[in-house]
């Protein structure tokens, strides 16, 4: 890995202002996160908008010169539940064609960010829905025509989500990472691949294999990043086992019972290789209520993963 590999910090996972809208809550949080050692900016995520409370005032207040990671995941996950149909690996035509409309629109949302903020958009996440019914070829269609429009600076990247496994109940349930590398293989345009370690976990339920599946993915030229996010295998304080809840690393927090412990954390960096971007996702701990308290929740597994790359 090099020397110096920017992270961006997801915003919405940490911040309360999210479920519970505060501007001054964030208007402090935001600048902090990204004034922390090297973070380069800030995952987002859209939901119809490049807000879900006020995307004026995120315009107004995304801190200058902060790349930012766009994720739809939080809207998809909506769709897909009003249309299990609904998703760019879907075989249902209407269903693919409702998620290419969103994507327009995500695309817009992006361009809008680099023109009237003082941030821009280095990444944009697409997700392989529908859950439980992706098919690689609705996936090679949607990525040709997506991975042709001009998305600016921004690079499209597909992230790997927990795909179905038999006798096992799914949090997404989306393509299978191998189908996935395969299918970017196929298409003209230059989408990377993007993994989340806890979402690897939640699908594979070993630690050691999700360093597999890294090293697997690095392999295969496209991988552009890693976020570090953890997953509980005990129902605890960020709730039940298994599911995408992003507990903190288990050093900074041992009640949440995390997979995610400081050695897979060294692990995964290793396994990663020269993957140009990291990602950091934490929720807040139970008891955080000011930014100052977010941010040092932040501020402690941004460090175990610091020291970590400091010996990978």
């Amino acid at each position: 890995m090099s020397e110096a590999t920017p992270v961006l910090i997801s915003a919405y996972a940490a911040s309360p202002a999210y479920a519970h809208w505060d501007p001054g809550l964030e208007a402090e949080l935001l600048p902090a996160l990204c004034a922390l050692p090297d973070v380069a900016g800030l995952e987002v995520p859209w939901l119809g908008a490049v807000h879900p409370h006020d995307p004026q005032w995120f315009l107004d207040h995304v801190p200058a010169g902060a790349s930012l990671a766009l994720t739809p995941l939080p809207w998809v996950m909506r769709r897909t539940a009003e249309d299990p149909a609904y998703g760019i690996a879907s075989t249902d035509a209407a269903g693919r064609a409702a998620a290419i409309a969103d994507l327009r629109r995500l695309r817009a949302d992006a361009r809008l960010l680099g023109e009237r903020s003082d941030g821009h958009v280095a990444y944009v996440a697409l997700h392989t829905a529908p859950r439980g019914g992706g098919d690689p070829a609705a996936l090679a269609a949607s990525l040709d025509e997506v991975g042709g429009w001009d998305w600016g600076d921004a690079r499209l990247v597909v992230e790997h989500c927990d795909a179905v496994r038999p006798g096992q109940a799914f949090e997404k349930g989306f393509l299978p990472l191998e189908d996935e590398i395969a299918t970017i293989a196929r298409v003209d345009a230059d989408i990377g691949l993007w993994l989340n370690w806890g979402r690897s976990a939640i699908e594979l339920r070993d630690a050691d294999a999700v360093t597999t599946q890294i090293r697997d993915a690095a392999a295969s030229g496209i991988l552009a990043g890693l976020t570090f996010s953890g997953v509980a295998t005990v129902d605890g304080p960020y709730g039940s086992a298994w599911i995408d809840a992003h507990p903190p690393i288990l050093s900074t927090d041992p009640s949440s019972r995390s997979l995610l412990d400081d050695a897979h954390v060294a692990a995964a960096l290793r396994a990663a290789g020269d993957a140009p971007w990291l990602g950091l996702k934490v929720s807040r701990l139970p008891a955080d209520r000011t930014a100052a308290e977010v941010l040092a929740t932040v501020a402690r597994n941004l460090e175990v993963v610091r020291r970590a790359h400091a010996t990978a």
